[in-house]
């Protein structure tokens, strides 16, 4: 057996948690490796809510707004349009990223996003 497919398998294989607060409501998500490509495709999928991910993934739209909540490392640094589209927004945080440019790996199991309603001042 090709020791990269074996590799791959075990990677798809591992559960994903982690904590979405969505208005006032807090969902727990379990997830795989391979499921969904990033954190907004899921959110997507999972939940209505209204005029988000409009761009559909391409970091320029920025409806797919989050704050990763209590965490300061790694999967806050920008990638590619993402900076340019935050820093166009009202309710930009040191820890917001736009969930279209999360991927959906190890690297968030175990956090806790908050989905950013820009049409909500009372929000922060």
């Amino acid at each position: 057996m090709n020791s990269g497919h074996s590799s791959l398998a075990k990677h798809q294989s591992r559960i994903i948690s982690f904590k979405v607060n969505i208005q006032t409501e807090t969902h727990f998500i379990e997830t795989f490796f391979g499921e969904y490509s990033n954190l907004m495709m899921l959110l997507y999928d999972k939940f209505f809510i209204e005029d988000f991910g409009a761009c559909k993934g391409i970091g320029r739209c920025g409806t797919c707004h989050v704050v990763i909540v209590g965490y300061d490392g790694e999967l806050l640094q920008q990638v590619g349009k993402e900076s340019t589209t935050l820093s166009k927004m009202e309710n930009m945080k040191p820890n917001s990223r736009l969930s279209c440019q999360i991927l959906i790996d190890e690297s968030i199991d175990g956090l806790e996003f908050k989905v950013v309603d820009d049409k909500d001042p009372a929000m922060y």
